[in-house]
């Protein structure tokens, strides 16, 4: 089926809601007035054995913590398309595709500069091809190459100031009405069906991190540091165990508190059976 009248380059326009959530964009425009924020502990116990047998064979490239929690990101919102949904210009849309952006350090320096990457998911990738796509993008981000974003913003960093701001004004009106050109919603993390942070990789506690008006993304998860912290049993015992604090941010406009819980409650079982990455993104999962 091809695009019809409303349906934006990126996604297309929910014609079938309920009134509630057709007017709660009307009403509460902007993303950033609408963050819901949810704190998770996640015992990584079966996740270290799953790890450790992933890496046996010594490849080039380790299988790590960060590696899981983007893909098991992308299956959990390939399993709950509400989690896909994405507000612009008051409209509620669908995005076309499931996808992960975040943020490479080339060099761990305060002088070091950030590079972009995305990746594009599809209904069939698992963990192995999640893993390789995850490979060739932090080699390339890590070399001398740009993406399209980063080399956009460069080339405007060199014209006159008085100049930015007219640019900015006009790529806010291209952002709002869908009109981006598809290198930008290509790469540009702010147009993925989340955002993600390794807070962990420079020693910080997950916590609450904003949602942005620029873009469509619904969902921001922010990875904290790995430490020992102790669980309690129902007999009110205490167990100390390795362990990863997720901090999630999510537009609250786009599903109610009961879909955000099951969708959490998915999350977790996919973590604490790692063994499920295995299988396509697609393929369901009793929880």
């Amino acid at each position: 089926m091809g695009r019809k009248f409303g349906d934006r380059r990126d996604g297309t326009l929910l014609r079938d809601i309920d009134s509630m959530h057709l007017f709660m964009p009307l009403i509460y425009p902007n993303r950033c007035d609408n963050e819901a924020f949810i704190a998770e502990r996640i015992d990584l116990t079966n996740i270290n054995r799953y790890l450790e047998q992933k890496n046996t064979g010594n490849p080039e490239y380790k299988y790590n913590l960060f590696q899981i929690m983007v893909t098991a990101m992308l299956k959990t919102i390939t399993l709950r398309p509400r989690m896909n949904y994405f507000i612009a210009n008051k409209n509620m849309y669908q995005r076309n595709e499931v996808s992960a952006a975040f943020t490479i350090k080339k060099i761990f320096s305060d002088q070091g500069g950030e590079a972009l990457a995305f990746i594009h998911a599809r209904p069939e990738d698992n963990f192995d091809t999640i893993h390789n796509e995850i490979y060739r993008q932090v080699s390339y981000c890590r070399s001398d190459n740009k993406d399209s974003s980063t080399a956009s913003m460069d080339a405007v960093q060199k014209l006159p100031r008085f100049l930015m701001k007219p640019i900015g004004f006009g790529a806010r009106f291209l952002d709002r009405h869908g009109w981006m050109p598809k290198t930008v919603i290509a790469t540009d993390p702010y147009y993925s069906s989340v955002v993600l942070t390794n807070l962990g990789s420079i020693k910080l506690h997950a916590g609450y991190h904003h949602l942005t008006n620029w873009g469509t993304t619904s969902v921001f998860c922010a990875i904290g540091e790995r430490k020992k912290r102790p669980f309690y049993s129902e007999d009110g015992s205490t167990e100390m165990r390795d362990s990863v604090d997720l901090g999630l941010t999510i537009d609250e406009r786009i599903a109610d508190g009961y879909y955000y819980s099951k969708t959490i409650r998915l999350l977790k079982t996919i973590l604490e059976n790692p063994e499920l990455l295995e299988k396509p993104l697609s393929e369901k999962v009793e929880y």
